[in-house]
């Protein structure tokens, strides 16, 4: 489990800057990542997402199903946490008690979603690397998704944080999303995450075992 630990550990990155993709994601009723087992696959030790379905139990915005080799989750992408980016007339709506002073309000709103990832239960390491696309890119322990580490149309997000949330998310039209460590439930720790659309496993930025960062992370 500790050799495993290190090897999701290469998706790390992915949570300072996440995951999971830029806001130019559509509005639309119904998204779904379909990852099949890629042939073009290194000979790693065997991994596994069983152990971690337990931990989207009793989350309202997701359900989950396995078939044979398959899992399949599927999420409204609904926050379980207070957001200004609520109506104002829903009880989680929360006006923004952050500490960015440079913070400000997008246009957008937090709406229901129908998001679809089909992933393999035991993926395997991709020999040939990839970048992440625009739009969800991966599901959170709360059923919101992840975004990758741009804005829209491949820009920094060097101004589009300063509408994150007090929770470190905030919405693309209706499709809300985090591009960092969730803040609601994983505060520079070293608390599973998340899960990524080709099945590994997401991790808070702190290293618990060594107290230190890889240098060798892709």
């Amino acid at each position: 489990m500790k050799n495993n630990k290190i090897f999701q550990l290469l998706i790390v990155l992915l949570i300072s800057i996440v995951g999971v993709i830029s806001c130019s994601s559509s509005d639309t009723e119904q998204i779904e990542i379909i990852n099949t087992v890629n042939p073009n696959v290194s000979s790693e030790a065997d991994y596994d997402i069983t152990p971690i379905l337990s931990k989207f139990d009793n989350i309202e915005a997701v359900q989950y199903a396995v078939n044979g080799n398959i899992i399949t989750f599927t999420t409204t992408n609904l926050p379980n946490h207070t957001s200004p980016y609520w109506d104002e007339s829903h009880p989680l709506y929360e006006d923004y008690n952050g500490t960015n002073p440079n913070w400000r309000k997008n246009p957008n709103s937090i709406g229901e979603q129908n998001i679809t990832f089909t992933m393999p239960l035991k993926p395997k390491e991709a020999t040939n690397k990839s970048t992440t696309p625009m739009g969800p890119i991966g599901i959170s322990r709360n059923g919101v998704v992840f975004f990758n580490q741009y804005a829209a149309g491949g820009a920094p997000l060097t101004n589009e944080i300063n509408s994150f949330d007090q929770w470190l998310g905030h919405p693309a039209r209706t499709t809300y999303h985090y591009h960092i460590e969730p803040k609601s439930f994983s505060d520079d720790d070293d608390a599973l995450v998340g899960v990524m659309a080709d099945g590994f496993f997401i991790y808070g930025r702190k290293c618990n075992a060594t107290g230190t960062y890889p240098t060798d992370l892709d």
